[in-house]
C-alpha cells in the first residue's frame, strides 16, 4: 500500500496560535436570534446563544456586518464603520458581547468592508459636492468615454456596468458592486489610514479578528484598460462572468495594502485576520505574504466548495494544496459553505452530508463552519415576492445569483418561528419546511443526531492532537470512491475513511485499528468493509 506524503514536518496543538487550533463558526446576524421582535437577529439575540456555541466545541465567533447601514446589500454597504447600525443594538451591546464571549473563552471577529463604502456614508456624500471637494480622491473617478458613455466595460459582481454618472460632476464613479456601494480609491494614503484607524477602533473593544471583504479587489490598473472577453461565458451565466477579471483583481499594489493593514493589526497581541479571495490556490496563498513580510493569517481556501464532489478530485486538491501550504510556510484552511455559497448539504446530498463534515473537521487547517451546517440546514426555496438579496433581484435571469436561500433564519426548536423570533413576529426570510424536526432542540435530545455528530467530531478534536496539528499524508484505497488520509502527530496516528460513492468497499489493513467514530451509527464502524457513504475515524 503507498500513500502521497504533503511536506514533512509538524505543528503540535499546544504551539498553534487559536486561529489555527480552533474552528470559527460564521454567524450571520440577521438570521440568527431575534431578540426584540423585529424579525431580523440582533447582537442580544447572538449574545443570548453564545452557551450554544461553546457547547459546539468551536474557538471563535465570526459576525457577518453589523455596522451602520442603509442594508441595500444586507450590511456590506457600510455607512458608519464605527458604530451598531440600531437593527442590531447598540455598541454597548457589542461590548456586552465581547465580554460575555470572552468569559466563555470565544474569540469574537467581525466582517471589514473596505473595498467599498455605502453611497450614504459621509465621505462619499462629500465626495459628490464636486471635483474640488477635500474627499472626491477618496473614490475612483473616471471621465466618460469619448462617446459620452461608461469608461471602460468593467462589470458589477450584482450585473451591469461597473460605473454610475454623477450627473452634477459629469464624471463616472466605480462599484464593483450596487451603484449604492461605490469603491475607495485604496492609491490614497488618507483612505488607508482611515481604514486602518477603524480597525484599530474595534481592536481597543476587544476584537480578535477580521473577515476581510472582497480583498482581492482592493486595487485596479491605472489605465482603465478594458478587460478581455471571456470566451467561455454563455448567456444565462452571470453577467460578470463575461470579462475576464485581469484589471480589477488581484492587483500588485493590493499586496501592499495588506501588508500595511497586517502591520496596524500587529500593534495589537494575538489578532489575526483572515481574507476573502476567489483566486486559483497559486495566486491565492502569496496573500499570506512571507515572514518578513507578512499579509493575512488565512487567505480563504473556497476550492471545496467550488470543485467536484468526488474522491479523487477531493484528494488531489488536498495534496496539492497541503503541499503548497508547506512550501510557502503558511497555514491552510477550509470552508465547506457561507452566506455567499448554497448550503453544503443542498450541494453534496444527505447521503454525502456526513462524510463531508468529517472531511472539514479533520483535514490540516482551520475549519470554518456556517450557522445552521451543524444541524444539516439546507437551501430554503425562496418565492419571488420574498427574495431580497440584491444579486438575485437585479440578475432575474440567472436564478443561482440569489444569495436567499442559504441566509434563512436558524431553527432552534418546533414552535412558531422555529424559535428565532416570537410567534407574532413575521422572519425577515421564510424558514424552512423541515424546521419542526430539523432544529437544535430536537437534536440535542437524539444521541443520533447531525448535531451530536458534530460535537462527536470536534471532541475528537480536542482529545486526540493529531487532528489538530498533525501531519496530513493521502493514502491509495484501491477504490475511486474512497479518500483516505491519515493525521500524524509525535507517534499518534488516526486514519480518515471517506466513502463517496455508494457501494461497499473493502480496505483490508487500511481500517486496522480502534475505531473511533463511524458516521452512519455514531459507533465506531468495526472490520474492514467501509459502507456505502460512510465516514469512519480509526486510531492508528
Amino acid at each position: 500500500m503507498s500513500d502521497r506524503e504533503s511536506g514533512q514536518g509538524h505543528a503540535a496543538a499546544e504551539h498553534l496560535k487559536w486561529w489555527q487550533s480552533g474552528i470559527i463558526y460564521q454567524i450571520y446576524p440577521r438570521s440568527f436570534q431575534d431578540s426584540d421582535g423585529d424579525g431580523v437577529g440582533d447582537l442580544r439575540g447572538v449574545t443570548a446563544r453564545l452557551p450554544y456555541l461553546k457547547s459546539l466545541g468551536v474557538e471563535a465567533a465570526w459576525l457577518s456586518p453589523i455596522f451602520t447601514s442603509p442594508m441595500r446589500d444586507f450590511g456590506y454597504d457600510v455607512a458608519d464603520y464605527c458604530d451598531i447600525d440600531p437593527l442590531f443594538g447598540t455598541l454597548a451591546d457589542f461590548d456586552a458581547l465581547v465580554e460575555e464571549a470572552h468569559g466563555l473563552g470565544l474569540k469574537v471577529m467581525l466582517d471589514y468592508v473596505p473595498n467599498h463604502t455605502s453611497s450614504d456614508h459621509a465621505w462619499f456624500q462629500e465626495a459628490l459636492t464636486g471635483r474640488d471637494s477635500d474627499k472626491r480622491d477618496w473614490y475612483v473617478w473616471r471621465d466618460p468615454a469619448p462617446d459620452g458613455g461608461v469608461p471602460n466595460n468593467w462589470k458589477s459582481f450584482f450585473g451591469g456596468p461597473a460605473w454610475t454618472l454623477d450627473e452634477q460632476s459629469g464624471q463616472y464613479y466605480l462599484h464593483q458592486f450596487l451603484p449604492s456601494q461605490p469603491d475607495l480609491n485604496w492609491r490614497n494614503p488618507a483612505v488607508r489610514e482611515a481604514m486602518f484607524d477603524v480597525l484599530r477602533f474595534w481592536m481597543r473593544r476587544g476584537v480578535d479578528g477580521f473577515r476581510v471583504d472582497v480583498i482581492w479587489l482592493l486595487a485596479e490598473d491605472e489605465r482603465f484598460l478594458d478587460e478581455p472577453v471571456n470566451p467561455e461565458w454563455t448567456p444565462g451565466d452571470i453577467e460578470h462572468n463575461s470579462v475576464q477579471h485581469i484589471y480589477t483583481q488581484d492587483q500588485p499594489e493590493t499586496h501592499q495594502y495588506i501588508r500595511e493593514m497586517r502591520a496596524v493589526l500587529d500593534e495589537f497581541d494575538d489578532r489575526m485576520m483572515v481574507g476573502e479571495i476567489y483566486l486559483p490556490v497559486d495566486q491565492l496563498l502569496p496573500y499570506a505574504g512571507t515572514p518578513d513580510a507578512a499579509m493575512v493569517h488565512l487567505p480563504f481556501n473556497f476550492h471545496l466548495i467550488l470543485r467536484p464532489w468526488q474522491a479523487g478530485a477531493v484528494r488531489e486538491f488536498a495534496d496539492d494544496y497541503d503541499a503548497a501550504c508547506r512550501k510557502l510556510q503558511t497555514w491552510p484552511n477550509w470552508v465547506l459553505g457561507n452566506h455567499d455559497q448554497h448550503r453544503f448539504k443542498s450541494r453534496v446530498g444527505a447521503a454525502q452530508f456526513r462524510v463531508a463534515q468529517t472531511l472539514l473537521l479533520t483535514l490540516r487547517g482551520t475549519p470554518t463552519v456556517y450557522y445552521g451546517d451543524e444541524i444539516g440546514m439546507e437551501n430554503v426555496h425562496i418565492p419571488p415576492e420574498r427574495m431580497v438579496d440584491p444579486a438575485g433581484l437585479q440578475q432575474p435571469d440567472s436564478p443561482a445569483a440569489s444569495r436567499d436561500p442559504e441566509r434563512t433564519p436558524m431553527q432552534w426548536d418546533a414552535s412558531a418561528n422555529a424559535g428565532f423570533a416570537p410567534a407574532e413576529a413575521t422572519p425577515w426570510l421564510p424558514l424552512a419546511d423541515d424546521f419542526q424536526t430539523v432544529n437544535v432542540q430536537a437534536q440535542e435530545a437524539d444521541p443520533h443526531s447531525d448535531l451530536n455528530y458534530f460535537r462527536a467530531l470536534t471532541r475528537l478534536r480536542r482529545e486526540h492532537p493529531a487532528l489538530v496539528g498533525g501531519d496530513y499524508h493521502s493514502l491509495d484505497s484501491g477504490h475511486d470512491d474512497v479518500f483516505a488520509f491519515r493525521r500524524t502527530l509525535e507517534g499518534e496516528t488516526v486514519t480518515i475513511l471517506l466513502n463517496f460513492g455508494a457501494h461497499e468497499r473493502a480496505l483490508g489493513e487500511l481500517a486496522a485499528g480502534q475505531p473511533l467514530l463511524s458516521s452512519l451509527d455514531d459507533q465506531p464502524g468495526s472490520g474492514a468493509v467501509l459502507r456505502p457513504n460512510e465516514a469512519r475515524i480509526v486510531l492508528g
